[in-house]
């Protein structure tokens, strides 16, 4: 399996966390003897300095970010965190880079208390701001591409959910200053989720960000997700970001599941019958009117995984969706090689080789999901064994990126940056898979060229 302990990592420039990885082992008796004993002392000497700094809304930590070569294909690896909590994305098929390029958002346990809150990375330095306190919703963080904007609920579980604007440049300006003034400062509540109703699926932005999509079902009595079973029944509900205003866009006999707003035309509106499986029909897709609802692809097993399609999806399947499709089927099941001409476990350059979990068989791993770069040229699918797959679109060729990037507790999803140069990932390869980190790959110079 591969491996990146972290003292093999490379520290960036800025970086003061190397310091402070080497004070803890130091500190951690009979380290050598016992390296699950050194991860547990380690988390510990992380939680209590992170509780007595009493993060709040604008503190900025150390950098934490190092760069290591992948031992499979010689690809630099940048990761953006080190530390032992637990640093999530937001989940692919919405943006993780803030519209000015210079930050990821993302979401962690590593604010006071052990709450997850949302956080920022500067890629350019490594710096972590957090973004938010208190009761707020970090399961679905929507990053607006027009402004420097983050949106989020608060609340919930039998209080009124409360949709949140949140002002980025200010903060970024302020905490950079070290003039922070109070959150609310930085926020603005847009609306309210109706009394009868609990968010299901998330929400997601509109493509011209003046409405919010919410996925919906019915809050059990009282409010939350308890008490008796209810009717299969889902929804989309439409709120206005200026006036707060809700309206129904759509009804289903189903509970709803992964909503997201096509980012290329406004209006369009694709979610999944969720079941915490598979489904007769997964994917579907209406107009914000409430129109055109219906099946999206008609039996489309695997390509029809919603989740895995991402933010580009909507374009990608629509402009190059045959080639796509003919990729991933074809990689499935380890068939056409002129779809894979350079193989699993292949160096970017071309070497042939054999990565984690491709076997010398030959034979493709399955991918789980598909994620597309903004500019129609790349399709990006991982495997069970944490491996990660380019696809350049225009040919089907497949190249492995990385590898061993197994994930746990969360999905090890990897959205297109938006400059379709640089996948995200995030990865528990730093600490043996007890706690996620996020990293960064450039896509080579020279592939799909």
């Amino acid at each position: 399996m591969p491996s990146c302990p972290t003292d093999q990592l490379t520290p960036t420039a800025g970086s003061q966390s190397q310091a402070i990885l080497g004070r803890s082992a130091d500190l951690i008796p009979h380290a050598n003897q016992n390296p699950r004993r050194r991860r547990r002392f380690r988390r510990g000497l992380d939680t209590v300095r992170f509780l007595r700094a009493g993060l709040r809304c604008g503190q900025t930590l150390p950098p934490e970010m190092r760069t290591f070569v992948d031992a499979t294909t010689g690809v630099t690896v940048t990761a953006l965190t080190t530390g032992t909590f637990n640093d999530a994305k937001i989940y692919q098929t919405h943006p993780q880079w803030t519209a000015d390029g210079q930050y990821v958002i993302f979401r962690c346990n590593r604010a006071a208390g052990g709450r997850s809150q949302a956080f920022a990375v500067r890629e350019a330095t490594g710096d972590i701001i957090q973004l938010t306190e208190g009761a707020t919703n970090t399961g679905s963080l929507n990053v607006a591409r027009k402004s420097n904007k983050l949106y989020f609920f608060r609340g919930g579980m039998g209080t009124p959910a409360q949709l949140i604007e949140l002002n980025l440049d200010p903060l970024f300006a302020d905490s950079q200053a070290g003039k922070m003034k109070e959150p609310a400062s930085y926020e603005r509540a847009v609306g309210t989720m109706p009394a009868d109703l609990r968010e299901s699926g998330g929400f997601t932005l509109d493509a011209d960000e003046t409405v919010a999509y919410l996925g919906v079902g019915k809050a059990a009595p009282g409010g939350g997700r308890g008490g008796p079973p209810q009717p299969a029944w889902g929804g989309i509900r439409k709120m206005d970001l200026q006036t707060g205003a809700v309206a129904t866009v759509v009804d289903v006999p189903f509970q709803m599941g992964h909503i997201q707003a096509n980012p290329y035309v406004p209006g369009e509106i694709l979610y999944c019958h969720e079941t915490g499986g598979d489904a007769p029909q997964r994917m579907w897709i209406a107009r914000s009117d409430g129109t055109g609802t219906g099946p999206y692809i008609r039996n489309p097993g695997r390509m029809g995984d919603s989740r895995g399609l991402g933010g580009q999806g909507s374009r990608l399947l629509r402009d190059h969706g045959a080639r796509a499709a003919a990729a991933h089927q074809a990689h499935r099941a380890g068939g056409d090689q002129r779809a894979h001409r350079r193989g699993p476990g292949s160096r970017p350059g071309g070497r042939q080789g054999h990565g984690a979990g491709a076997g010398r068989s030959g034979r493709r791993p399955g991918l789980l999901a598909l994620h597309g770069s903004p500019d129609g040229k790349w399709a990006v699918g991982d495997t069970f064994a944490g491996n990660i797959y380019l696809i350049y679109v225009p040919t089907g060729e497949i190249t492995l990126l990385t590898a061993g990037h197994k994930d746990a507790p969360d999905h090890r999803t990897r959205p297109s940056a938006p400059d379709s140069r640089k996948i995200l990932i995030e990865s528990g390869l730093l600490h043996n898979f007890t706690n996620l980190n996020l990293m960064t790959i450039a896509i080579p110079f020279g592939l799909g060229r």
